[in-house]
């Protein structure tokens, strides 16, 4: 919760400020225990209720220079205090910001490092909690922000591939669209008044172009509005937890789409498990942490599964086998992973082939994007010019007719 306070300093001087925690209280024991005078403190609702798209969020690349950072001065020998205070002047992003200030105040009263992060779920995920909290209690906490940091540089990576392989396709599509509806909008208006003066029977496909061109002139708004609640319903629905599901199902079903996702969430599932077995954290605790990790409800059901199978005495490789939710190499690594008792080393290069196997896959499909897209483009406008060229054929014909008939009657 985000709470705006106005204060006055031991030295007189009037604070404006804004504390991110969970109650009201923990913002009054911070001003507390600074020793400054509260004049007033209230929930900031407005701050809090902005839409998540216009607000900065904390990416994947903020995390992983934070914990490569935090790795770096740790390992210089700095303290965590220390290094916490150094973290908020170098931090860019206002949100992590304001969460590593208010984290320091808390360690310097005594919280641990991952309980005053604890308090920031929706800003640290839950796999760098247990991580730190596994680092403290191993006097480890500096290998692994290192290995926290090399986590959220290959999550970043992964992310920034499949987003730049999406903007071709959709500026292409963008621009297609836009094509479209300046040929039927501007240039097809032009043609109308010779149709229309000309009597000649019209087919059905300039008879459609010339509706859609008159309709889209005149409530043009209605569509903005009816793209607009599409949009926006769309939107609402897919953050149901229906909504959700459903979507997750056909990312795991359409063709093409479905060899890609499954590659991506096998990634993220073997890395973030990788980090956490190799650092202690006992299998059931970690696939606890995973199963949010995957992001996506029908792998997730899929996990409840073999986390079940997993407490009543299954292996996990048995277990991961069972729900038949991985490509069946990932079973083979795990039990080969168990057998010899490096099993974080052998999720690590699963992960890493599937980073591989990821790119690849993306780009063979934005390969095979690009000449779909031109195709479905050049039949669209292919349609158009022969729905304006036809009427013309039509009317040259008829010109032709009457002129060989007044021919021959001025021959008679």
């Amino acid at each position: 919760m985000r709470y705006k306070y106005k204060s006055l300093s031991p030295n007189g001087q009037k604070n404006d400020g804004i504390f991110i925690g969970d109650c009201e209280a923990d913002a009054i024991s911070m001003l507390k225990g600074k020793n400054e005078l509260i004049i007033s403190i209230e929930r900031d609702i407005e701050a809090e209720a902005q839409i998540d798209i216009f607000k900065k969020k904390v990416k994947k690349k903020d995390l992983a220079i934070f914990c490569r950072q935090f790795y770096t001065m740790i390992d210089a020998g700095l303290g965590i205090v220390k290094g916490l205070k150094i973290l908020v002047d170098q931090t860019q992003n206002k949100i992590l910001k304001d969460a590593i200030a208010n984290i320091c105040e808390n360690v310097q009263k005594g919280e641990s490092l991952s309980e005053a992060m604890s308090k920031y779920e929706n800003i640290f995920p839950a796999l760098l909690i247990n991580m730190v909290e596994a680092g403290e209690l191993s006097s480890n906490l500096d290998t692994i922000m290192e290995r926290m940091a090399i986590h959220f540089e290959k999550e970043n990576r992964l992310e920034a591939k499949i987003k730049s392989s999406m903007i071709y396709p959709m500026i292409l599509m963008i621009v297609s669209i836009a094509v479209v509806i300046f040929m039927i909008v501007e240039v097809l208006p032009t043609f109308m008044g010779m149709f229309e003066g000309s009597g000649v029977a019209l087919p059905w496909s300039t008879q459609v172009l010339i509706s859609l061109s008159n309709s889209i002139k005149a409530l043009w708004y209605l569509y903005i509005v009816i793209i607009l609640g599409v949009v926006m319903g769309t939107i609402a629905f897919k953050r149901s937890l229906k909504g959700k599901r459903f979507f997750d199902r056909l990312m795991i079903t359409i063709p093409g789409l479905k060899i890609i996702t499954v590659k991506i969430i096998t990634s993220r599932f073997a890395r973030t498990l990788s980090a956490l077995i190799s650092s202690g954290i006992p299998l059931l605790q970690a696939m606890d942490i995973v199963e949010n990790v995957v992001n996506n409800r029908v792998i997730q059901d899929g996990l409840e599964l073999s986390i079940e199978n997993i407490r009543k005495g299954m292996t996990l490789s048995s277990a991961v086998k069972n729900v038949k939710i991985f490509p069946s190499m990932v079973d083979s690594m795990i039990k080969i992973g168990e057998e010899s008792g490096s099993l974080g080393s052998m999720l690590n290069k699963t992960a890493d082939f599937y980073d591989e196997e990821v790119e690849a896959s993306l780009q063979r499909l934005t390969t095979l994007l690009e000449p779909i897209m031109i195709i479905v483009m050049a039949f669209i406008i292919g349609f158009i010019v022969i729905a304006m060229a036809m009427p013309i054929f039509d009317m040259v014909n008829t010109i032709e007719t009457i002129h060989n008939s007044q021919f021959t009657i001025h021959n008679s």
